[in-house]
């Protein structure tokens, strides 16, 4: 094998083509051969049975810390909260010493709000803790994938990585005719792991199920699997990843690295080296001049044209598989990584869901509870309009003004009636595709809270898109000349007035933002003014004299 080069300067930055985390390296991978069945055999059964031990004492913790509190009780409220945070604290360590699969599984969990946010909040520094493999059982894996002789491919193969995640970890290196490429390659073994482990996840999510029948979350773990299967196939993902790339061909604020297919296999990805920093590192977008705030709008109509023009979405997208990458005088574009886990949107439901955000904007309770029931959400349908814009039902508040008062105070009687068996009976009715728009949703939220931006730049990206699609769908099904131009024209005026009350609003948005502007300004107007008028005061007497 050629020799193998360090990495380039530090002082460079890197946007690699697959699932990047940083911060501390606390997890480190140690695999067994996966040839030797024996072993992993015995692997399986001795984290299956940490597995089982871990939520033996969740199940007893919560038996006994909750035995005999009333369910509607405050006191209930504060015990199960304590649980939650000692149960949750249980499972991180669980996902940190089986590693793999389990490590993946709470990072998929940390990102659905569905699930009590004491798990969410714990379950989100496994992001951050993820230690690369080590490069002999690395190369095993090049070897088996593009040949012995692969390093003849290569001009320079960094031994470091340059990103490492629960599945893979990616190299830089030079490759020859082509330059600068990102080289994710998978941990070796995972497959055989993956069988025993989402059966045992399975089981779990049974067992919590038979002791608590309201905490039903096989839901969860369904969407976990049916997701990590296509990730672990290279191929699939860099088909997703050209599909994705010809979606934003014509949109210049989107970059997606191009795929070499002739050293690209179902465990190794070869594709285009750039570069670029995380999308939530706040230092770096100050010291490119770039705003935050846009970044977030243009972060929010990216992911509203996946879900309501393309339905096709990318279902990580998680602050390391979202670059910015710089292009002088403020000027940026996003570059969007890894594409293992994407959802292709039945066309059915895309187009029920662009109706639900037409019937959201315009606070269209029948409407909302009528498509409610096609999804299956039936009496829960009501709660759309929190989920999704922060109102109520029958809120009188613009979209994007949040609750009033009195709204608040009525919701949260509302939410208190509400037990663990109303939430898990509201996800097992949705639709996969629901599930898969939610997690992204929530994905997006974080993301534009931690740029400092307002939940309206996601509401407002939404609105638009959602009735921009409606509008393209309708006018291309219009039939006969006459009908469709009376349907064009019909089609044309709703838009036209969406639109008007979307610039509204974001004009309203933009008012607010720059409201301490606007004050500072007049109050500089109004001392300049009272200056000038006590400059006139001496000249005013010598003329009363």
């Amino acid at each position: 094998m050629n020799r193998l080069l360090k990495s380039p300067a530090k002082s460079r930055f890197y946007l690699i083509a697959a699932a990047a985390t940083g911060g501390a390296a606390t997890i480190t991978f140690h695999y067994r051969n996966p040839n030797h069945s024996s072993s992993t055999f015995l692997n399986g059964v001795v984290r299956s049975s940490r597995a089982l031990f871990t939520v033996t004492r969740n199940v007893v913790d919560y038996k006994y810390s909750l035995h005999g509190l009333l369910p509607d009780s405050d006191e209930y409220e504060v015990e199960l909260s304590k649980v939650n945070l000692r149960s949750a604290r249980r499972t991180l360590k669980l996902c940190e010493t089986n590693r793999g699969f389990y490590v993946k599984a709470g990072q998929f969990a940390a990102a659905v709000r569905q699930v009590p946010k004491e798990y969410s909040l714990t379950l989100s520094s496994l992001r951050d803790q993820v230690h690369p493999c080590q490069f002999n059982l690395i190369k095993e894996v090049l070897v088996e994938n593009l040949g012995p002789n692969f390093s003849d491919v290569f001009v320079s193969f960094d031994e470091q990585p340059i990103a490492a995640a629960s599945i893979a970890q990616v190299h830089h290196a030079v490759m020859k005719g082509h330059g600068e490429v990102a080289v994710k390659v998978q941990y070796p073994g995972l497959e055989s792991h993956m069988k025993f482990d989402f059966a045992t996840m399975n089981v779990l999510s049974k067992t919590i199920a038979w002791f608590f029948p309201e905490y039903r979350f096989g839901w969860l773990v369904e969407a976990f699997a049916n997701s990590v299967v296509t990730e672990l196939d290279f191929i699939q993902e860099a088909k997703h990843t050209e599909r994705m790339g010809e979606n934003f061909r014509n949109n210049k604020m989107v970059e997606v690295p191009r795929i070499y297919w002739d050293h690209t296999t179902r465990q190794v990805l070869t594709m285009q080296f750039c570069e670029g920093k995380k999308v939530n590192d706040l230092e770096f977008l100050k010291l490119n001049g770039i705003s935050p705030v846009k970044v977030a709008k243009v972060l929010a109509e990216v992911c509203a044209e996946m879900i309501f023009v393309h339905g096709f979405l990318h279902g990580d997208l998680h602050p390391g598989n979202i670059l910015v990458s710089p292009k002088g005088n403020g000027r940026f574009s996003l570059v969007l990584l890894d594409h293992g886990i994407c959802k292709q949107l039945d066309e059915n439901f895309r187009e029920n869901y662009c109706q639900l955000w037409k019937a959201l904007i315009f606070m269209d309770s029948n409407k909302i509870q009528q498509i409610g029931d096609q999804f299956g959400a039936g009496k829960y349908s009501r709660f759309f309009p929190v989920i999704f814009t922060g109102r109520p039902i029958n809120s009188k508040s613009a979209l994007g003004r949040g609750m009033s008062a009195e709204e608040k105070k009525i919701l949260r009687q509302e939410l208190k009636s509400l037990k663990m068996e109303d939430v898990s009976s509201f996800m097992e009715s949705l639709p996969p595709d629901f599930l898969s728009v939610l997690r992204t949703d929530g994905l997006l939220r974080s993301l534009i809270s931690n740029l400092g931006a307002s939940q309206q730049a996601r509401l407002l990206a939404y609105a638009k898109y959602a009735m921009h699609s409606l509008y393209l769908r309708s006018n291309a099904t219009s039939g006969f000349k006459m009908q469709a131009t009376f349907t064009r024209f019909r089609n044309g005026v709703k838009y036209i007035q969406l639109r008007l009350i979307l610039e509204l609003l974001g004009l309203f948005s933009w008012i607010e933002g720059k409201r301490g502007v606007f004050t500072q300004l007049l109050q500089h107007i109004h001392y300049s003014i009272s200056n000038y008028l006590k400059s006139l005061l001496p000249l005013s007497r010598i003329l009363i004299v």
